[in-house]
């Protein structure tokens, strides 16, 4: 068969149809590439449907709104986090040192994979009250696994909000500014983990 001949036949074949669970996941990483390269304000379901190849209803189908597409992006990155935190706590050393390394390695190894992306995702969020809504839940739920991962390690009152919002604070600064090459995603790793460790022992002595 002449090449002109593999050209017609493969021009002749339909191309597959994606389920949508398919779709959509091209269209996350066509969102994060546009987040990556352009930045956040150059996030528009039309600007998606542009790069992503695809009619802007396809588009408009998968996310609605401006808004649900950023939800569904923190939804996307919090579920990877999820994934990378929990494989790496069924190996950890269970000791305080282990649980605290495993918390700081995944936290900081997650945003640095997700690059100057996701800083860019939470600011978006932080614009509008439903979003910021979402952002606080998916943080509870983290915070509710460090309480609990953490809770053999602390005094009877174990960590308090205060201490996990420090705890959480520290973990954004510290891996937004890894992702910013302001500091060493090893050094972020590294003062994470004092922070933490440092949280558990003072509730030690409290309690």
């Amino acid at each position: 068969m002449s090449s002109d001949e593999k050209q017609q036949d493969s021009a002749a074949q339909p191309r597959r149809r994606l389920s949508r669970e398919e779709r959509q996941k091209q269209l996350l990483e066509a969102a994060w590439r546009l987040v990556r390269e352009e930045g956040s304000d150059a996030l528009t379901l039309g600007r998606l449907a542009e790069l992503a190849g695809v009619t802007k209803p396809v588009v408009y189908d998968h996310f609605g709104t401006r808004q649900g597409l950023l939800a569904v992006l923190y939804q996307d990155f919090d579920a990877r986090q999820t994934a990378v935190m929990d494989a790496a706590l069924d190996t950890a050393e269970p000791t305080l040192e282990g649980i605290a390394r495993v918390i700081a390695s995944s936290y900081v190894a997650c945003v640095q994979q997700q690059g100057r992306e996701i800083p860019g995702v939470t600011a978006a969020l932080a614009g509008s009250p439903e979003l910021e809504r979402i952002k606080r839940e998916y943080e509870a739920i983290f915070l509710a696994k460090c309480r609990a991962v953490l809770s053999p390690f602390t005094g009877q009152g174990g960590l308090g909000a205060p201490g996990l919002r420090a705890m959480l604070g520290a973990a954004e600064a510290l891996s937004h500014a890894a992702a910013a090459e302001e500091i060493t995603p090893a050094q972020a790793e590294e003062e994470l983990f004092a922070t933490i460790v440092a949280l558990v022992q003072r509730s030690q002595r409290a309690g």
